[in-house]
C-alpha cells in the first residue's frame, strides 16, 4: 500500500509547495516495498526458513507500508493548508480531500482489475483489500475528521486520537463475534481473511490519522528553522513511541486474544514510531545531498507500485516465482528497481515533453491573438 502512492501532494491531490524531504522518504519506501515483493514473490521455499530472509521481511513490515500511509496523511494535511492560503473555503477543502480519497479508493478497483485481466485468477480476487484501498478509505475519513475542526489543534487532536483508537480497538474487532456476520467483502475491511487480505482498515488507517495529525503541526512552520525544530520534535515523539510500545510489549496483555505482529497495539505504536524517527532522518539528509534520485522515486511512488506488483508477482515473472536463492533473489530486486527507475525517468521525460509543447502552443496562440 500514495501509496503505495504517488508524491504526497499529489496523493492528496494538490500541487503545493514540494518538501524535498519527504519526497525522498517516500522513495526509501518505494525500494523497501519491491525489495518485498520481489524478495517474497521469488525466494526458494528453502530459503524462506534463513535468518537474512526473516530480516528482510521485518524491514518491509516495520516501515515500508506504513511510510506510505503515514506520508499519504501528511500529504492530505499539507494539501490542505495550501488550499486554505490560496483563498478556498475549509468546505472546498474538505470536499477536495474527500474526493482525492474516493479517487485512490476507485483506483485501487481499477488496479485489481488490471491485474485480473493480465494474470487471471478467480474474480473473487477483484474486492481484494489492499494499500489503495485501506489508504482511501482512510483518506476519506481523515478529510471528515478535518473538515470538523475550524484550527490546527482543533482538528489535530481528533485526528491523533483516531490513531490511537484505530489501534486500540483492533483486538477487539478482529476477535468480535458480530463481525462474522457481514458479507465477506465488508468483513474483509476490518479483519485479514484467508486468500482474501493481509490489510485492514484496523490498525492501517491509523497511520494515516497519524500522518494528518503531523502534517498539520509541519504545515504550521513558517520558515525553515522552524520546520527543522518540527520535524525534529516529530523525531523525538517517535523514539519514545517506539521505547514506550516496546515497553508495553513486555506487560501482560489487556486484551483476551491479540497478536504482536499483526493487531497489537503495542507494534502498531512502534511501527508508527520508526516512521516518525524518520523524518528528520531524511531532512537532513536531504539537505545535505540535495536533489536525490530517490526523490524522483518518490514522486512516482504511485507510478512503481502500479507496474511493479505484476512484475513481482504476475505472468511477467512466472519463471522465477519461488524458484531463485535468496542472494539471486536479492539480485533481482536491483536489477528490477534499476528498470523501474529507468521506466521512471521516462515517463517523466515524456511527462515533460508533452507539458512544454502545450506550453509552447499556448504562448504562440496568445501571442498571436495579441497582434
Amino acid at each position: 500500500m500514495t501509496s503505495p502512492l504517488r508524491s504526497g501532494q499529489a496523493a492528496a491531490g494538490a500541487s503545493p509547495e514540494r518538501k524535498g524531504y519527504l519526497d525522498w522518504l517516500r522513495g526509501v519506501g518505494v525500494l523497501i516495498m519491491i525489495e518485498g515483493h520481489v524478495i517474497d514473490a521469488w525466494t526458494a521455499p528453502a530459503d524462506r526458513t534463513r535468518t537474512a530472509y526473516h530480516w528482510i521481511s521485518f524491514v518491509g513490515g516495520l516501515a515500508g507500508t506504513p511510510i506510505f500511509l503515514f506520508l499519504a496523511g501528511v500529504a492530505l494535511a499539507l494539501a490542505a493548508g495550501t488550499r486554505m492560503r490560496r483563498g478556498r473555503s475549509p468546505r472546498e477543502v474538505a470536499a477536495l480531500a474527500r474526493r482525492r480519497g474516493w479517487q485512490i479508493f476507485g483506483l485501487a478497483f481499477l488496479f485489481r482489475l488490471q491485474s485480473w485481466l493480465i494474470s487471471a485468477g478467480p474474480a473473487r480476487t477483484l474486492l481484494k483489500v489492499d494499500i489503495l484501498n485501506v489508504m482511501g478509505v482512510a483518506m476519506i475519513l481523515a478529510a471528515v475528521l478535518w473538515g470538523a475542526g475550524r484550527g490546527r489543534w482543533s482538528r489535530g487532536i481528533p485526528l491523533a486520537a483516531a490513531a490511537v483508537a484505530a489501534a486500540m480497538v483492533t483486538p477487539i474487532v478482529r476477535a468480535a463475534e458480530w463481525v462474522a456476520v457481514l458479507p465477506g467483502p465488508i468483513e474483509a475491511y476490518l479483519r485479514p481473511a484467508p486468500n482474501v487480505t493481509t490489510f485492514t482498515l484496523l490498525p492501517w488507517a491509523g497511520f494515516v490519522f497519524a500522518g494528518a495529525a503531523a502534517g498539520l503541526w509541519l504545515d504550521s512552520a513558517r520558515d525553515t528553522r522552524e520546520e527543522r525544530r518540527i520535524a525534529a520534535g516529530l523525531g523525538l515523539a517517535g523514539a519514545a513511541l517506539v521505547l514506550g510500545g516496546y515497553l508495553a510489549s513486555l506487560l501482560p496483555p489487556i486484551y483476551a486474544v491479540t497478536n504482536f505482529w499483526t493487531s497489537s497495539p503495542t507494534f502498531f505504536f512502534m511501527r508508527l514510531g520508526a516512521v516518525m524517527v524518520l523524518i528528520p532522518l531524511a531532512y537532513a539528509w536531504n539537505g545535505m545531498s540535495g536533489r536525490s534520485w530517490l526523490c524522483e522515486y518518490g514522486r512516482s511512488s504511485l507510478f512503481v507500485y502500479w507496474i511493479h506488483v505484476e512484475m513481482a508477482y504476475g505472468v511477467v515473472s512466472m519463471a522465477l516465482h519461488r524458484r531463485l536463492p535468496l542472494e539471486q533473489a536479492y539480485l533481482g530486486f536491483i536489477l528490477l528497481s534499476a528498470l523501474l527507475f529507468g521506466l521512471v525517468k521516462i515517463k517523466e521525460h515524456v511527462r515533460t515533453t508533452k507539458f512544454t509543447k502545450v506550453t509552447k502552443d499556448v504562448t504562440e496562440k496568445s501571442l498571436s491573438w495579441s497582434s
